[in-house]
């Protein structure tokens, strides 16, 4: 009897195409570019991913013939082909994502190289500017990275900011290098309006050297969707020098590391741990970076046992000294000091936010 042969996998992949009105055009170009890879006639696929395009730069080799365009507010596709392959490509904002089938892998790697050369657009970082990452879910593309240059000032230009304890306190961490970790966690906690974003970006410039700094757009879901995780912590960022430090920035955590927390929030704090000192974080050169606006004492006991935080620091208003010298006037500041918002309303000449009063007026205040 003759040896029957196995079955294609695309014989098990009736290959369906349905419509409504939630679709779109853009949906359409996205499902006719798969038909030739899921049947086999195009069975090689290359893709690349860029952050910024240069200006005017189709992302389409010379001998391409477009097939479909179709284009929204944001975003745009592309279908073109070409002898033996075809390409995708989906652009949104200056970034753009390139994908081709192929007949063979040596021919997708060359068409994918012919229209990508060249393409991208890195400006070159002014001094004060640091690149930082951000990592989002897209609905489209699913966990994704893009890069931005931030403004950051050195340290000895914002340290003034602060109050002594927390500039002291600072002043070790801007100096830390590789060799002086001990812990994987960095804990900044205090009241809103205190600067804990604008020392994370300070700290960005001070560590770049050695660190990439990454914030997390959307820290809620990270932690409830183990492959966004797994992404960010095994994945290798492209164009990241291997064995560079990475620090995960995610801010106002409060229902994450609060001590009370819910049984799903129990969940995610768990694989923040063990993304820090546990298996997960085993081999990988990860920080992460938590903002709360929680007092310490709310803070679940396991996020603050000693060993785990390179460094823990309460960010509080400055003295009512330290605000006047900051501000050049006591005028306006109360008898409690004040924040760093609140000092930066003051010398934009508006009322710095201000916590209601707590004993009720008298009757005769309301008549």
């Amino acid at each position: 009897m003759g040896r029957m042969s196995a079955a294609q996998p695309h014989d098990a992949l009736p290959i369906r195409l349905n419509l409504d009105d939630s679709d779109s055009p853009l949906d359409v170009v996205d499902a006719l570019f798969l038909g030739r890879f899921a049947t086999g006639a195009q069975p090689y696929s290359h893709s690349s991913s860029i952050d910024r395009v240069r200006p005017g730069v189709t992302l389409l080799p010379a001998a391409a013939t477009v097939l479909r365009t179709a284009r929204d507010d944001d975003d745009s596709r592309v279908l073109a082909e070409g002898d033996g392959w075809t390409v995708h490509v989906s652009r949104w904002n200056r970034g753009a994502d390139v994908t081709v089938t192929a007949v063979t892998a040596e021919l997708a790697e060359t068409i994918l190289k012919e229209a990508t050369d060249n393409a991208a657009d890195e400006p070159e970082p002014q001094p004060e500017n640091v690149t930082m990452g951000f990592w989002y879910v897209s609905p489209r593309r699913g966990p994704h990275r893009t890069t931005r240059q931030i403004a950051a000032g050195t340290w000895d230009e914002v340290r003034a900011n602060y109050t002594a304890p927390v500039a002291d306190a600072m002043d070790r961490l801007m100096k830390v290098t590789p060799d002086d970790i001990s812990g994987r966690l960095l804990l900044l906690h205090g009241p809103p309006g205190t600067g804990k974003t604008s020392a994370l970006r300070t700290l960005a410039r001070s560590w770049r050297d050695w660190c990439q700094v990454d914030c997390v757009l959307d820290p809620e879901r990270l932690f409830n969707d183990v492959g966004y995780l797994m992404d960010i912590a095994i994945g290798e960022d492209e164009g990241t020098a291997k064995g560079r430090w990475r620090l995960l920035l995610l801010e106002d955590c409060d229902e994450l590391i609060r001590g009370e927390a819910k049984h799903t929030a129990g969940q995610a704090l768990s694989r923040l741990l063990n993304l820090t000192d546990g298996l997960l974080g085993q081999g990988r050169n990860v920080l992460v970076g938590v903002t709360t606006n929680e007092d310490l004492e709310r803070l679940h006991p396991a996020v603050v046992r000693p060993g785990r935080c390179l460094a823990r620091i309460e960010v509080g208003p400055l003295t009512r000294e330290e605000s006047a010298g900051w501000l050049g006037t006591e005028e306006g500041v109360g008898r409690e000091g004040a924040t760093l918002a609140e000092l930066y309303a003051l010398r934009r000449g508006s009322t710095p936010p201000s916590i209601p009063d707590q004993h009720p007026p008298t009757a005769g205040l309301y008549l």
